[in-house]
């Protein structure tokens, strides 16, 4: 054991020189910078060589290294304990972090607890039984004894009639129909907002019951690839974690035997997405059902090429597109903003 005093540098994020530096250190300890990280903790000698290193993104910690010198000094502690506080101060007091599956027992000695690993990928977080106490909050009494349950999970950026009529065909299918709206605050319509949205357009359906997902069925945007060697493995690493925790809790508590999506002619990642699904899926027992696409105009309805539309100001043609609940919110004071956002990015 070394006697070497280390002082914190911190960076909200890093950049410049200390940025450069950081990626340096990381590229060494076979990782990436992530470039969505907001705060960064580095442990440095007295030399400011870094010893150690953490960062945070909203509530996920990342890019967690320590140099091969100092393995065994503790500094692993004093960077997750550096970075609970600032997660904390910036309101998340529930904290999740990705590593490798090696990893694991490190972190579980930091507080850390696991949801679920692959052979590539875990994911975990700060509270025990967090994702079991959220999954069984979902649990309806009504549903204890029907055999026939499905879901769907949707991002819905904007809620289109094409989502729409995916879910009214599957709530045909199925006795109850579980819908996931994802959490993330990644899109330019916030989670918030596409969760009232899709709640507010399915009344009318009295077997379908609307969750958001919380923070544990992931996205491509929150999974992280800044410990993945070989990126391109990336998509299908995110898309196994992703199912192994709908099948470990949701699935499980829930009981769902079908999970619905819509066939995707164009997006290669979501097609690709939907051929693993269905074979995870149903060697495990639940039948992936894929819905063709809604069309108008002999084309798909999506959310991009609604987002598309209002970016060019064709209300009319949105109007044919989107439930009316969308559309009045479109045309809100709130809906006007994001069309100007949408408008500046195509500038």
């Amino acid at each position: 054991m070394s006697y070497e005093t280390f002082y914190e540098d911190y960076g909200y994020p890093m950049k410049d020189m200390k940025l450069q530096k950081l990626k340096e250190f990381l590229f060494n300890e076979q990782l990436d910078y992530d470039e969505g990280i907001e705060f960064t903790v580095n442990l440095c000698d007295s030399k400011g060589n870094i010893a150690a290193t953490g960062s945070l993104e909203g509530n996920v910690l990342k890019c967690i290294a320590v140099s091969n010198s100092y393995v065994g000094e503790g500094l692993s502690a004093k960077i997750v304990t550096a970075l609970i506080s600032q997660g904390i101060s910036n309101g998340h007091s529930h904290l999740f972090l990705f590593t490798k599956t090696e990893n694991i027992n490190i972190f579980k000695d930091l507080g850390f607890y696991l949801i679920a690993e692959t052979d590539s990928a875990a994911l975990m977080e700060n509270k025990n039984d967090g994702i079991s106490e959220y999954v069984n909050s979902l649990k309806s009494s009504d549903a204890t004894n029907m055999s026939d349950v499905g879901a769907i999970v949707l991002n819905c950026n904007p809620f289109t009639n094409g989502h729409l009529y995916l879910i009214e065909t599957a709530a045909k299918r199925c006795d109850l129909l579980h819908l996931f709206v994802v959490s993330e605050d990644k899109s330019i319509f916030p989670a918030k907002i596409r969760y009232e949205l899709v709640k507010n357009g399915v009344k009318h359906l009295e077997n379908v019951v609307v969750h958001s997902t919380s923070d544990y069925l992931i996205s491509s945007a929150t999974f992280p690839t800044y410990f993945i060697k070989e990126k391109y493995k990336a998509e299908e690493i995110n898309c196994i974690l992703d199912l192994t925790i709908f099948c470990d809790y949701f699935a499980e508590v829930l009981k769902i035997k079908k999970r619905f999506v819509g066939n995707e002619p164009y997006d290669k990642v979501t097609a690709s997405y939907n051929i693993q699904m269905k074979k995870f899926l149903g060697e495990r027992g639940i039948e992936v059902i894929e819905i063709q696409r809604y069309e108008e105009d002999n084309l798909p309805v999506s959310a991009s090429r609604v987002r598309k539309l209002i970016a060019d100001g064709n209300y009319e043609q949105i109007k044919k597109m989107v439930p009316e609940v969308t559309y009045n919110y479109l045309i809100s004071e709130d809906g006007l903003k994001i069309a100007e956002k949408l408008r500046s990015y195509n500038d």
